[in-house]
């Protein structure tokens, strides 16, 4: 048996041959592939606008810089990745982290109690953790009752649904962010996106991804045109501190070729999460969530009480590997984290948040998992946990 990670990219002869084919073309950044990646990224989330960038940590940053000001006061996840919060760090924002639901997402009626409290607060930073959306009505209201930035972090559940609301659509935010990293749903290498529905979030964002520059708009016409009113061909004019934040054509070519076959990806995850459900029931081992359709399963997370068993969490990740089985925490508690303490954060009351850590973990989930393997990861882990 070959070693079984938890995540792993899905990568074939036709994508392959479509970056190649890109590599050949004469352009390999800024060129077609970027304007037609973003505009399938549109088609399939159904969002208006699409800003494709170099990483998912790209993506927030710059939505951030769009989004927030200096001290405003966001509300977000300890259940994410370090990016969410950094994000708002990286613009001088603070973050205030609020406890999570027992399906690892943000509780949004905490965030309204937060809200109620105090009056202050600009933005909610939501993550559809593991690919389980978070509940669209209770954002819609949050965001019309209280006039607040709402980002989605939908780096996790592109592909998932909410009734008719598709992750990425913002329907019910002022932006969606999305990544391509190699255990995501569809794969650039590295790469990300943000989606919006405002043009004047999008025109900003399109500034900001290339070191400020603006190629149509310009404010000081004396150097833009000549003395008979021409514009000077090479003209361009820096309107902002941006960044180069480009993602290269043949990553979009990877990215195009992937979209294709995505829906056969999210169809598998689906398979394997029922799957793992049904092996689980009536066990120790719980799922995070039981499978409703809605989630597009970056992840499969399960709970265990470790304090009755004989074994510690250390100890199966050990033992699992020892068995070529690969499995992973998401995530560490962003504000538990030495940088974050060093701020002042690590105090919060998040007691699902901290239960959450002591018993999840994440069991392998991709495409090319098969059946056999999946089998033999269920009965090891049964082996084990003993």
């Amino acid at each position: 048996m070959k070693f079984i990670p938890y995540g792993k990219q899905s990568i074939d002869q036709d994508d392959i041959e479509a970056v190649t084919q890109t590599l050949q073309s004469d352009y390999l950044t800024t060129g077609p592939k970027v304007k037609e990646f973003e505009d399938k990224i549109c088609e399939y989330t159904g969002a208006t606008y699409s800003v494709a960038v170099a990483n998912g940590t790209a993506a927030l940053h710059l939505a951030s810089i769009v989004l927030l000001n200096k001290n405003d006061k966001v509300l977000t996840t300890p259940n994410s990745f370090l990016a969410t919060s950094n994000s708002i760090l990286y613009v001088e924002a603070k973050p205030i982290f609020v406890d999570i639901c027992e399906d690892g997402n943000i509780d949004l009626d905490l965030c309204e109690e937060e809200l109620k409290k105090d009056t202050s607060i600009k933005a909610i930073y939501v993550v559809h953790f593991s690919g389980n959306p978070v509940n669209q009505e209770k954002l819609k209201y949050l965001k019309e009752t209280y006039s607040i930035k709402i980002l989605e972090d939908c780096a996790h559940s592109i592909g998932a649904i909410d009734g008719e609301i598709k992750a990425g659509s913002c329907k019910n935010s002022d932006c969606s962010i999305l990544s391509f990293h190699p255990v995501k749903h569809l794969t650039t290498g590295e790469g990300g996106a943000i989606t919006t529905n405002n043009k004047e979030i999008y025109e900003k964002l399109l500034e900001l991804r290339m070191h400020g520059m603006n190629r149509t708009f310009f404010k000081d016409e004396s150097m833009a045109k000549d003395e008979k009113g021409n514009v000077n061909p090479w003209y361009y004019e820096m309107h902002s501190l941006g960044y180069n934040y480009r993602i290269t054509d043949f990553q979009c070519a990877l990215g195009l070729s992937q979209f294709k076959k995505l829906d056969e990806f999210v169809k598998r995850r689906k398979e394997i999460a029922k799957n793992y459900d049904k092996a689980f029931l009536n066990s120790k081992i719980r799922p995070l969530y039981t499978f409703d359709g809605k989630s597009s399963y970056h992840l499969y997370v399960v709970k265990v009480d470790f304090s009755a068993l004989n074994i510690t969490k250390a100890e199966l990740f050990n033992k699992m590997r020892e068995k070529k089985i690969g499995l992973q925490l998401h995530y560490i508690p962003i504000n538990k984290q030495p940088y974050y303490v060093s701020l002042g954060y690590g105090i919060e009351k998040t007691p699902i948040m901290d239960q959450y850590y002591e018993e999840c973990f994440s069991l392998p989930m991709y495409p090319l998992l098969n059946d056999e393997e999946q089998d033999y990861v269920i009965e090891t882990l049964f082996e084990v946990l003993k």
